[in-house]
């Protein structure tokens, strides 16, 4: 014959395994010491004996998701422009939008504190270089821009990483340090950067 202990021991098993996620296992022990087990207590009698773990939810800041969802707006607005311009100059439209969201997360009139402007902070002589007139006009800029980084490519053997250092520092800066990454803290940390983006682009797109 079953033990008292060896009962109450299966019954609960039976409540643990049967129980909805989330449930509290509850017990009532009468006066002739048997042992009763529900997950739905009948009465005032019943006391947790098993509480379940609370669930914790996740709660995203406000702010950060206004900012994710504002950052993938700005680009899904550019989404067309940047595709048509990767075309024409035989770039992947991810490496373009990796260079425009470290440059000036998509806001076309941007400037920086050296005179770079636009989405993909051209300098008044590059503008120059490459006929673009008015660089806070998104697709001017973005033509200026890619056809730039197209010919700076050429110029290091496709090794994006040098190609990206020369758009950053300059291309006579990466010649002047033997073809490489030149040592400079801004470059060496917008490099990564780029290419973090780059190839998260690279599997969304």
């Amino acid at each position: 014959m079953m033990s008292r202990k060896h009962m109450a021991a299966w019954l609960l098993l039976g409540c643990l395994l049967c129980r909805p996620v989330g449930a509290d296992i509850y017990a009532y022990t009468a006066d002739d010491g048997t042992v009763s087990l529900s997950n739905v207590p009948t009465d005032e009698r019943y006391t947790v004996l098993i509480a379940a773990p609370k669930q914790v939810a996740v709660v995203v800041p406000a702010v950060a998701a206004r900012k994710a969802i504002s950052g993938l707006a700005r680009k899904t607005g550019y989404d067309q422009v940047v595709d048509d311009v990767s075309r024409t100059y035989g770039l992947e439209s991810a490496l373009l939008h990796a260079v425009i969201s470290v440059e000036s997360r998509y806001n076309p009139r941007a400037v920086s504190s050296k005179g770079a402007t636009g989405l993909m902070q051209l300098m008044p002589q590059t503008a120059k270089r490459y006929g673009v007139a008015d660089a806070f006009d998104p697709a001017q800029n973005l033509d200026g821009g890619a056809h730039y980084l197209r010919d700076l490519l050429r110029r290091f053997n496709n090794n994006i990483s040098l190609a990206l250092a020369a758009y950053n520092a300059g291309e006579h800066a990466v010649a002047k340090h033997g073809n490489r990454i030149p040592p400079y803290r801004e470059t060496l940390d917008y490099v990564p950067r780029v290419l973090d983006f780059y190839q998260r682009y690279r599997t969304e797109l």
